[in-house]
């Protein structure tokens, strides 16, 4: 079979995961069938219970589907076995973005951006350069010692966006990520997610607010672990 020229970032066809909670099975996922393009900008929506943060979970390459396919990036996540091959893919290719910050309070702004390089045991000098590259990317600079509690909101949410960016991620998935931002910070969050967009960044968002899901590209709506609709903008 000849290669795909342009194949999509993100390939899922038929993924299922159900839990069993008291005795009873959740269907989570009940067949999804999705392709992410490269460089794309997908907003996820659905009621509580969709299943959103279930494909976030599998996304990230937080949990495994029980059946189906996962392809990221040509790899096929759903095949491996090994939790540590599945640590270094997660490491190298995915930036996570939160609604709840998840900054480490007594570190300063670049201390908490350069996490995730220590993990993957960047030499120091390096994880400070990537941090005040990643932190100036977002307009953060002039932020780079200062600690969490003497930060805004939306001063933590960008360096929570600087701490994703950090990895130079093929995928940006982010989950909620105005939840708690008033209005005037959100839109300075999304014009953000803008400009990495139109930098070739493929994002993908979790949200429930129809202001952060017009920036996106295209909308996939979940309903009951399915794809009920697909709406591109």
């Amino acid at each position: 079979m000849a290669a795909e020229l342009n194949p999509p970032l993100i390939r899922l066809e038929a993924l299922v995961r159900h839990y069993l909670v008291g005795g009873e099975t959740v269907r989570a996922l009940d067949g999804v069938d999705l392709e992410l393009a490269r460089g794309s900008y997908t907003a996820v929506m659905g009621p509580s219970g969709s299943g959103k943060s279930t494909l976030m979970n599998l996304l990230g390459c937080l949990d495994r589907p029980d059946s189906g396919a996962y392809w990221l990036d040509g790899h096929a996540v759903h095949a491996e076995s090994d939790d540590r091959v599945l640590s270094r893919l997660r490491g190298r290719m995915i930036g996570f973005i939160f609604q709840t910050f998840n900054l480490l309070p007594r570190l300063s702004a670049a201390e908490n951006v350069e996490l995730p390089l220590i993990y993957q045991g960047v030499p120091a000098p390096v994880r400070r350069q990537r941090a005040e590259q990643a932190l100036l990317r977002v307009g953060l600079a002039d932020r780079a010692r200062h600690r969490p509690a003497e930060l805004s909101g939306g001063q933590r949410q960008r360096v929570a966006i600087a701490r994703a960016l950090v990895v130079e991620p093929g995928l940006l998935l982010a989950d909620e990520p105005t939840g708690n931002l008033d209005s005037r910070t959100t839109r300075e969050i999304l014009d953000l997610f803008d400009l990495l967009h139109a930098e070739g960044q493929t994002l993908v968002v979790v949200t429930h607010e129809d202001e952060v899901a017009a920036r996106a590209g295209q909308i996939v709506h979940l309903l009951d672990g399915r794809v009920a609709r697909w709406e591109s903008r």
